[in-house]
């Protein structure tokens, strides 16, 4: 019985040293490099499974096919857990199988190894809401595979590399929240879906034909981008989220543009300027036109947004009847027509605004017939200087 016990303790042995030994080399070492940049930040127990006695494929967050790394999420996923402090080394470039890699939100800083280009077959890149500065490295456009890049909310800057845009597999690119500067760069994927810019230092136009059919998803707010956008966004009817928000851009709003499928359409403070002219019955459940340069009468195409701003503009002449159904019907939450050279609303001045709407008219080439909240930027002068609508008048 005793021989036997040992025969099987040993084979035993043999096989848990045949699992050791199955990782490659070279990402073994790798795998070490990388421990020694990081540490968990104060509650995680991220790295209390790198033991290097035993096998690295059975670490947290490392994952392989055969003897190679083909994925590692660094920092524990789980929701609202402490991240990871130090650097990412540039040993990751030495795991030339990895096919994804992922940083949870936590405290690394240093920049983006160039390395990063070594890894032929990365699809999936998501360093995100950490401390990372510097350029994106131009060299990450040789990863032609890459599907997703997601390096949000960190302190990155300089341009995004026009390389990036040759990329023919990209899905997802979401560079938000950082301090990049000059010009969005055209982009080459036809499956590309969602692209997220916004809070940077972009500037310049964007050109009509920079971005694909395939966009679903597209936010370029709090930039400094100028220029024109109808015909670009002419193209996008497939977008099911636009904001364009908190930028320079100028000429009109194309009348297709309300009848993408989307529930939010965001294309406040700008300078977009003329009439808009919805080409069918808008069912965009929040639209916000406000401080741009928009002018003429407004549409009554526009009576069936549920929140609609179209404050600080200078439409003029009367306030559809529609609305006034439909916001005495309750159908209209939100109707800020403040701060425009408007004339007229046909309201029964002892009508009751439902509770759950709000309606502001302030300064206006009119005397509100009701009396509404309005909010607090609104001002306290109820009409706009007798003046300005002789004046606004004549130019017209």
């Amino acid at each position: 019985m005793l021989v036997l016990a040992v025969i099987h303790l040993l084979s035993l042995l043999q096989c848990s040293l045949f699992t050791f030994a199955i990782l490659d080399p070279v990402d073994f070492l790798a795998l070490q490099s990388i421990r020694k940049a990081l540490d968990d930040m104060p509650g995680s127990n991220y790295f209390s499974t790198w033991d290097f006695t035993s096998d690295p494929c059975n670490f947290a967050g490392v994952y392989c096919d055969g003897d190679k790394v083909i994925a590692l999420n660094l920092g524990d996923p789980r929701a609202g857990s402490p991240g990871l402090t130090g650097r990412l080394d540039p040993a990751i470039g030495k795991l030339s199988a990895l096919a994804e890699l992922t940083v949870v939100p936590g405290r690394i800083i240093g920049t983006l190894p160039q390395t990063l280009s070594q890894l032929k077959d990365l699809r999936f890149l998501a360093v995100s809401r950490n401390f990372i500065s510097g350029d994106i490295p131009e060299t990450l456009g040789q990863l032609r595979g890459l599907q997703t890049l997601d390096l949000s909310y960190n302190q990155l800057s300089g341009c995004i590399p026009w390389s990036i845009g040759s990329l023919p597999a990209l899905s997802n690119v979401i560079l938000c929240h950082n301090h990049l500067s000059g010009s969005v760069p055209p982009f080459a994927s036809q499956t590309l879906t969602r692209l997220d810019l916004k809070h940077n230092d972009l500037s310049g136009s964007v050109s009509p034909t920079s971005l694909p059919p395939s966009l679903q998803y597209l936010s370029l707010s709090w930039n400094q981008l100028t220029g024109p956008v109808d015909r670009l966004l002419t193209r996008l009817s497939g977008l099911n989220y636009l904001d364009l928000s908190m930028n320079r851009f100028t000429g009109n709003i194309p009348g297709n543009v309300f009848t993408f499928p989307i529930t939010n359409l965001q294309l406040q403070r700008n300078s977009f300027a003329g009439p808009v002219q919805p080409v069918d019955q808008v069912t965009i459940m929040t639209v916000d036109l406000s401080y741009n340069r928009l002018s003429g009468e407004i549409s009554p195409m526009f009576s069936t947004v549920q929140n609609l701003y179209l404050n600080n503009n200078r439409f003029s002449g009367q306030v559809p009847g529609s609305f006034v159904d439909r916001l005495l019907a309750a159908n209209i939450q939100i109707l800020y027509l403040q701060h425009n050279f408007l004339t007229g609303i046909e309201i029964n001045p002892t009508a009751e605004i439902p509770l759950s709407s709000s309606l502001c008219l302030q300064y206006n080439c009119m005397v509100p017939p009701v009396q509404t909240p309005c909010p607090l930027k609104a001002g306290k002068q109820k009409t706009r200087p007798t003046g300005q609508c002789i004046e606004w008048r004549g130019s017209v």
